[in-house]
């Protein structure tokens, strides 16, 4: 399994940005290794971000998204104290969910 997801959810106001950093080598499938083989495509193909357990934004990512992706998005109607999760599904099947409290 990956490494943990560094996540921040802060208000202002009636909206709340959330940064997530994921950790994952999201490989294209079309680099090759020092031996000359093809390194096998492996790379995030769904996020999901939810509030309070209300999923609130779900992207479809395919094999162009960098390594360890970035992504910043703003919630309308968080407060601090909510719970804020991130989810992501890989195209090997492997899974990682991710939570943090609103600031």
């Amino acid at each position: 399994m990956a490494d943990p997801m560094r996540i921040r959810a802060q208000a202002a106001g009636d909206k709340t940005t959330v940064r997530v950093l994921m950790a994952h080598e999201m490989e294209t499938g079309q680099r090759k290794d020092a031996a000359g083989k093809i390194i096998p495509a492996w790379y995030i193909q769904e996020v999901t971000a939810q509030l309070n357990g209300k999923t609130v934004m779900t992207a479809q990512w395919g094999p162009s998204v960098s390594k360890n992706p970035f992504l910043q998005f703003t919630i309308k109607g968080g407060k601090a104290g909510d719970k804020v999760s991130i989810s992501w599904l890989d195209n090997h099947g492997d899974k990682r969910t991710d939570e943090t409290t609103v600031s």
